[in-house]
């Protein structure tokens, strides 16, 4: 069957054996309520089986479900970081399937009129600004878990069913079929993380499944319909997102070159092979027999409560990127990476407001920081250089006491906790630059006379002439000399 989807916004995509790459997501973000969207049931990660299950949860003749605020409030939120429209009246509708983790036999959910519609997502892939078109982002009801023993290692080879985290508050998020690559796909998703953690709506972590994201992957000829799609489901790492695409990818085609139709279906990604594995035939929405839920009114969301939501919201990344362009004078590429994450942003403010230099600041935190940080696998919080140490030793390389190359050896020392105090491991590593213009040019001098041959190649037109005579000046200087200034004064002395 083919993707009914409408088709995305033209680009220029990179083709893969001569087919292009289509790519949609699903991603179901829980919400961070302390208890369950149509109970007071509570929704903490890693409680014994089935204690966190109450009669509504349980499905119990005679329960009814009860909508939780904070829930809504959590949609509107999102809605309000992508520039969605928020509908003032929304419903919810019940999605019937038989599996044993659904004790209702449906999901509550919705369907023709979801809380939150339209919207987008823009991030950089690499120094290119891309854009994703959202489709809709609808409440929900998370299902229970199904569990399995290994036989072969003594378990029995039993299944059960642990209905915790069945009611859990669910804020899908569906994309148009924007994305062209696997790289972009991952690019996206990793931003759509940002935003619903920026905002505190989910905790984002996706080895407890918080965050989990489904990527629907087809492909087609340039210039031909969409393609029959497949989706895979519940991608928890990053990692695994661009293998299972980029595995999906060279799949299907491989089956389209050898004359096999796609069949819609859902697929499992298997870390240890690196393949999908189709689990079942993908279903439509006509399948799932949807219905208006009779135990839940409209769901009713005035104005005044969107702008309540939209006066207690934080400063959101694409607005505080627009501000660091406009008050730190950064380009558009630093901005967008300082503000990855609430945490790097707050970084980088404190120590471009110690130091002055904005740029500078920028470029040391772009750099060796998060060089250090990714070669730990550690976030900025845990980054054993403060905000006000670094701003201590941008203002050393500004005012020329240290050169870029000490800075570094300090960098180093202050990483590596051999002292806290920048301008005490400058004196006690004799780093400091030889800013005395009289012992300079003694040296400067002295090198002239002993270096002849460089001198007249110099003159001769030979520019690399140049810095073999600057070496020795940095040698005779052990390392201390101003190396803008030893070029100024060779210069100078040189004619």
């Amino acid at each position: 069957m083919k993707d009914t989807q409408s088709s995305s916004q033209p680009v220029t995509a990179p083709l893969v054996m001569g087919y292009e790459v289509v790519i949609g997501f699903e991603t179901h973000a829980q919400l961070s309520t302390q208890s369950k969207i149509f109970s007071r049931a509570p929704t903490a990660f890693g409680a014994e089986p089935n204690t966190q299950a109450c009669a509504v949860d349980l499905a119990l003749p005679g329960t009814l479900p009860v909508m939780n605020k904070g829930a809504v409030e959590r949609a509107i939120q999102f809605g309000l970081a992508i520039g969605s429209h928020i509908a003032p009246r929304s419903i919810f509708a019940r999605k019937n399937y038989f599996y044993p983790d659904l004790p209702k036999g449906y999901q509550i959910s919705q369907f023709e009129i979801p809380v939150v519609q339209g919207g987008e997502v823009t991030f950089y892939l690499g120094d290119e600004k891309k854009t994703v078109r959202l489709v809709r982002a609808h409440l929900e009801e998370d299902a229970g878990k199904s569990l399995h023993e290994d036989s072969s290692l003594g378990g029995g080879g039993q299944s059960g069913i642990d209905l915790n985290r069945a009611g859990t508050p669910l804020l899908e998020i569906v994309t148009e079929p924007d994305m062209r690559s696997g790289e972009e796909a991952v690019a996206y998703a990793k931003e759509l993380h940002k935003i619903v953690t920026w905002i505190g709506i989910c905790d984002g972590n996706m080895q407890e499944g918080s965050f989990r994201c489904d990527a629907n992957v087809s492909v087609r000829k340039p210039g031909a319909p969409l393609g029959t799609r497949r989706e895979i489901k519940n991608l928890n790492s990053f990692k695994f997102m661009q293998q299972a695409i980029d595995f999906e990818v060279r799949w299907q085609i491989e089956q389209i070159e050898d004359g096999h139709a796609i069949q819609q279906a859902t697929v499992l990604f298997d870390p240890d092979s690196g393949e999908t594995r189709a689990m079942r035939t993908k279903e439509d929405a006509a399948d799932y027999r949807y219905f208006p839920d009779p135990d839940l009114p409209p769901l009713v969301i005035a104005d005044a409560w969107v702008d309540r939501v939209r006066a207690n919201m934080t400063e959101l990344p694409r607005a505080m990127a627009t501000r660091f362009v406009s008050d730190y004078g950064l380009p558009d590429y630093d901005a967008s990476t300082l503000t990855q994450s609430k945490a790097m942003a707050a970084y980088f403010e404190a120590a471009a407001a110690a130091c002055g230099q904005p740029k500078l600041a920028s470029n040391w935190i772009m750099g060796e920081l998060s060089r250090r940080l990714n070669a730990s696998e550690a976030g900025i919080e845990q980054a054993p250089v403060s905000a006000s140490q670094l701003a201590q030793l941008i203002i050393r390389i500004s005012d020329s006491t240290i050169s870029n190359s000490a800075a570094r050896q300090i960098f180093e020392a202050l990483w590596n906790q051999e002292g806290s105090d920048v301008d005490a491991l400058i004196e006690s590593k004799g780093l400091k630059q030889m800013n005395d213009t009289g012992a300079l040019e003694q040296i400067v001098d002295d090198v002239l006379a002993a270096n002849p041959k460089n001198v007249e190649q110099y003159k001769a037109g030979n520019s690399k002439a140049l810095n073999a005579l600057v070496g020795q000046i940095m040698k005779g200087s052990q390392g201390k000399a101003n190396p803008q200034q030893v070029n100024d004064l060779l210069r100078k002395r040189l004619g």
